[in-house]
């Protein structure tokens, strides 16, 4: 069951080990300074992993050098060059 901690300052410079595990166990941790909420200590969660190049590899036919020369022509005809 997830907890709510409010911590003074002074108390998290000595626990933030500990304040930190209790945070990615799922606990609420709340930094007070003077006793009034100032931060709240989350735990972080990794981004999915980029794309990468050459991610949609085997998924489209390859041409051939006929096909290029192919599309070449067609894109030359196109511009009229």
């Amino acid at each position: 069951m997830a907890m709510t901690h409010v911590v003074n300052m002074h108390e998290a410079k000595s626990t933030l080990s500990s304040l930190v595990a209790k945070a990615r166990e799922g606990d609420e941790i709340i930094l007070a300074k003077a006793g009034k909420p100032v931060a709240k200590i989350i735990p972080y969660d990794l981004p999915p992993n980029p794309q990468r190049l050459g991610g949609m590899k085997g998924r489209f036919q390859e041409f051939s050098e006929e096909q290029w020369a192919e599309t070449d022509r067609a894109i030359a005809h196109l511009w009229d060059l």
